[in-house]
């Protein structure tokens, strides 16, 4: 064990194995330790504040200290501290929430079925899929498919949903059934002279064609962030979802709108689908749902999936799938007290209102050398960096990325690389001030990282 470690950091290395990270360079360099948050920012056990950037990831909507979201857990915790709704039983919260959620999602939602977490919300959206085709006679048409950059969890089959190689490198994934399409980033993807329009037109022709060549009868489902998230923010072309939606119809798939992050206001709207134009089948929530102050998660399904389903479980005895926390009453409270935190604020009217600050400081930023492309909706936004502006990127991926996020931490700030892009998604409680003050330190930090990224060697 390094001597440089503080006591924490030593028993951390001693107790934990932490999730996407080297664990060999963490004995070695230390965790970073986080002791409380307060509106925006969170506090090092060296008291040291920084404004969270990325709202923890990308889930502490309301910031840290919520005393209202406080309350309202302890006083659940004292009337009905856990349920369950398995084999008939139910509780007032859970459907009170789920009353909610219907009467705020797109897409005529009619049932919600409750999950810890975006992976298994994902995990659930599968076995639905399946489930729903099963019970129609159609015992082939099972394939997902998803995308090459999408993030849609963890678990084994999320996990597999997930179009990033590290979620794959050594856990033997993905499985059978899925099947991922292009990434829809124009920046990145476009061919020599082809147009924002012509664009979209090719990504919808090549998700046809893998529709066609997989057999149509065998594909279940398209399921797809609005923004994708741990891919980088990628901000969908004009017109993108209209076009996928229209293949969606034509072969009779199922769409899964994973709202994981873009749910609960993020884009300007309650749900992303409806900044970007497109009805779901099924809509995956987690994250923001609680304002993170609780693990819960969240599945919607339309009025056709739902009675599918409902009348095969009285045809076979049973669903026979749930979670021992699913609709955990703790949680459900404090999702309807965040729900009516979100509609007192006003969250989507607020978030537009903040967008266009948001967006100016990112796309000043775009002009720096070192920034390839600014990409932003709402109050979620990334940088990529880029030798020379290229959307080639760097030869060494990866490593640029990184370091920015560090200089920032340095100055003050937490935000997240995804490989060589920087995300921001901040609380969305933050004031315009607040906003000036997160990007007040990027410029020195981008200044920074360039002089390091040229002694490296990785700008030539």
């Amino acid at each position: 064990m390094s001597p440089a470690l503080s006591n924490s950091q030593a028993r951390d290395a001693e107790a934990l194995l932490h999730p996407y990270a080297n664990a060999i360079a963490l004995r070695t360099n230390g965790v970073q330790v986080i002791e409380r948050g307060e509106g925006i920012r969170v506090y090092d056990d060296k008291g040291r504040s920084y404004i969270e950037g990325l709202s923890g990831l990308w889930c502490a909507g309301l910031g840290f200290g919520n005393a209202e979201l406080v309350e309202t857990a302890r006083l659940q915790m004292e009337k009905l501290p856990y349920y369950h709704l398995f084999s008939g039983k139910s509780h007032e919260v859970a459907v009170e929430l789920a009353e909610k959620l219907k009467a705020i999602a797109p897409g005529r939602m009619a049932r919600v079925f409750y999950q810890s977490s975006g992976s298994e919300a994902n995990e659930t959206q599968v076995k639905m899929a399946w489930y729903y085709n099963n019970a129609l006679g159609r015992r082939e048409k099972k394939k997902i498919i998803s995308r090459v950059k999408a993030y849609h969890g963890t678990t084994i089959v999320s996990a597999s949903l997930t179009g990033l190689p590290y979620n794959h490198l050594d856990f033997d994934l993905p499985v059978d059934r899925i099947r991922h399409t292009s990434t829809p980033h124009f920046w990145k993807g476009a061919q020599e002279g082809e147009t924002e329009a012509a664009y979209t037109a090719r990504l919808a022709a090549e998700f046809e064609e893998l529709v066609l060549a997989e057999g149509p009868d065998t594909v279940a489902a398209f399921i797809a962030e609005p923004i994708m998230g741990a891919g980088g923010v990628l901000v969908p072309p004009a017109g993108y979802f209209p076009a996928m939606m229209e293949v969606c119809r034509k072969y009779d798939i199922l769409m899964i709108s994973d709202e994981v992050i873009c749910g609960f206001g993020r884009t300007g709207q309650w749900f992303g689908a409806q900044t970007f134009d497109y009805e779901p089948t099924s809509i995956s929530m987690a994250k923001q749902l609680t304002g993170s102050f609780l693990p819960l998660s969240a599945v919607a399904i339309n009025e056709t999936m739902a009675e599918v389903i409902e009348t095969h479980s009285g045809q076979i005895g049973t669903f026979g799938h749930g979670f021992t926390y699913g609709g955990h009453p703790v949680g459900c409270a404090v999702g309807i007290k965040t729900l009516e935190i979100y509609e007192r604020m006003n969250v989507t009217a607020r978030v537009r209102s903040l967008a266009p600050a948001f967006a100016a400081h990112l796309d000043r930023l775009a002009g720096h050398p070192l920034v390839g492309e600014a990409r932003h909706t709402g109050l979620v936004g990334a940088l990529e960096l880029a030798p020379a502006k290229s959307p080639k990127g760097f030869a060494n991926v990866g490593k640029v990325g990184p370091r920015l996020a560090q200089e920032l931490t340095d100055r003050g700030v937490i935000v997240r690389a995804v490989a060589d892009s920087i995300a921001f998604c901040p609380p969305m409680i933050i004031t315009p001030d607040e906003i000036d003050e997160l990007f007040a330190p990027v410029e020195a930090a981008l200044d920074a990282t360039e002089l390091w990224a040229r002694a490296e060697g990785h700008l030539g």
